[in-house]
């Protein structure tokens, strides 16, 4: 099966009709409500030496240690200053080995909770060989806009 292949078929696993909307660079982006644990501001974030440039460190999350990733980096985005707006998503994301376990990612802004029906979600379009498009679910038919779904398992997964 190629990358395309895989795509096309993204849509059937879509479950949830609940997203959480949020922008980076401009751009709407949404996760499954099911995922996400809570909204915080930006913490100070401990660095953590020779990691990545997109894992900002951990934050100390109520006695538990979470790691927080910038999604402009992750994405190959480019860096912005962060502002009142920014914050961290704590979501509950498959990581290594497939246990389930807390990752801060920090955010432009976060956008609302949309409902979001299975018959407006459309495979996501093959992009050309060089564009990564695994981390995406679907894109979601909002009016004339369009909203890219997330697979977060595979975007924080993927290096």
């Amino acid at each position: 099966m190629n990358k395309n292949d895989s795509n096309t078929s993204s849509s059937a696993k879509v479950s949830a009709s609940k997203y959480l909307t949020f922008t980076l660079a401009n751009e709407v982006y949404a996760i499954e409500i099911t995922r996400v644990k809570e909204i915080i501001g930006l913490h100070d974030i401990t660095l953590v030496p020779q990691a990545p440039r997109y894992v900002k460190g951990v934050i100390n999350l109520r006695g538990k240690v979470v790691p927080v990733i910038d999604l402009r980096l992750k994405f190959g985005l480019p860096s912005e200053d962060y502002t009142e707006r920014t914050c961290i998503i704590v979501l509950e994301a498959a990581m290594d080995g497939g246990a389930l376990d807390y990752t801060g990612v920090v955010v432009d802004a976060v956008s609302e909770v949309m409902n979001i029906d299975r018959a407006n979600i459309a495979p996501t379009p093959p992009l050309g060989a060089r564009v990564d498009t695994e981390y995406i679910l679907g894109m979601a038919r909002m009016g004339d806009r369009v909203r890219i779904l997330l697979d977060i398992d595979r975007a924080l997964g993927a290096d």
